[in-house]
């Protein structure tokens, strides 16, 4: 006799995987775009009010997939002081989670942090139908009433058309702290800078130096499509105050020739209107698969060496701010572990690039 077996659903079966409406009708809705709320991330966000990660019309001629992958909204943070007991959240999507290897939190989620940099604590996700474009979640709740610095990480993979932040009626709420300077990080890179394949938007590597170091990051990480083209270099330049330019764009180069061509380029470029900027040039983590394929390592050991010299020749142009990683070495003696994909880190592999990066950081930076 043969048994027909059933469909297992975890959120049947267990209650705490339930997604519940908030049930509080005691809240005022408010736009993160006006004060006292801080929007980081967005270079262009003050002139063109749109959570997007390139200008909307830029002055130099971008790929179309790179145009529609900066409606993406990596790095993207709201940051506010209230003494709030509720907060929840209102958003509108671009689109539904789609991503068969990443999470659709990860993906099209918002995550909150409580404290200042150096303290912040992870508090709470977005819980949501993942098949839907537009959700209402609640991320923080507190019988205590106390002023706390909140930071709401933007989604990953996903663009975002509206958000609005809900607080309970008496809630007071004030700026957030200030940056120790109005410069930024820039990095410029692929799929992995973009935060692919973090469980959710805080365990991205640019968002996890952000808790760590007290400015703000700008991520123009694109999947698939951060090739170190030079129209990318002059958008770059245009970016006011930077504190240092990060290039982690290796993985997406093309092919080794392109790299050794590109990177000469680009950095010429930057240069040119920000001859003193720190540059980081970092070469890509390992591939999983690299101890089984020799062809693959010996790939990646010749284009750190190329990205190596291209440092080197710079520098002995009297260059003396710009620097390299080595990036094989972030996710440590077991990187094959730290990937969903042999490539693509977790939440474990992003906090491994993270620690090896942030003494580089705070070194060339400062703080």
């Amino acid at each position: 006799m043969s048994h027909r077996k059933k469909s297992i659903d975890a959120v049947q079966l267990d209650t705490n995987m339930n997604i519940r409406p908030s049930g509080d009708q005691d809240v005022m809705w408010y736009s993160p775009l006006e004060a006292p709320f801080h929007i980081a991330g967005f270079g262009w966000l003050q002139e063109e009010g749109r959570y997007r990660r390139l200008p909307a019309h830029p002055s130099h001629h971008i790929p179309d997939a790179v145009d529609q992958l900066a409606n993406c909204t990596s790095g993207g943070q709201i940051r506010f002081t209230a003494d709030a007991t509720s907060l929840l959240v209102k958003v509108k999507l671009t689109g539904p989670a789609n991503m068969y290897h990443m999470t659709a939190t990860g993906q099209c989620g918002f995550d909150c942090y409580l404290g200042v940099p150096g303290e912040q604590v992870y508090y709470g996700t977005t819980t949501y139908d993942h098949r839907l474009m537009a959700y209402e979640s609640s991320l923080f709740t507190n019988k205590v009433r106390e002023n706390r610095l909140f930071t709401l990480n933007f989604p990953l993979y996903q663009g975002v058309e509206e958000i609005w932040i809900g607080l309970d009626r008496e809630a007071r709420i004030s700026p957030p702290p200030s940056y120790d300077s109005n410069q930024k990080i820039v990095v410029y890179g692929t799929s992995i800078t973009q935060g692919g394949c973090a469980s959710r938007p805080g365990m991205s590597y640019t968002n996890i130096l952000s808790r760590r170091m007290n400015l703000e990051f700008l991520n123009l990480g694109f999947s698939g499509n951060g090739k170190g083209e030079p129209e990318l270099a002059h958008i770059l330049a245009d970016i006011p105050n930077p504190a240092c330019l990060i290039l982690d764009y290796e993985a997406n180069c093309v092919s080794t020739e392109l790299l050794a061509k590109t990177l000469l380029e680009f950095i010429a470029i930057y240069r040119e209107k920000h001859p003193l900027t720190p540059i980081l040039v970092i070469s890509r983590i390992t591939h999983a698969k690299e101890q089984f394929h020799a062809d693959m390592a010996q790939e990646r050991s010749d284009r750190k060496q190329i990205q190596q010299r291209v440092v080197e020749q710079r520098r002995e142009m009297q260059d003396d701010n710009i620097y390299f990683c080595d990036g094989s070495t972030l996710l440590g003696a077991d990187a094959h572990e730290c990937t969903v994909d042999g490539s693509h880190p977790t939440d474990l592999g992003f906090l491994r690039m993270a620690d090896g990066l942030t003494p580089i950081l705070q070194q060339i930076v400062g703080g």
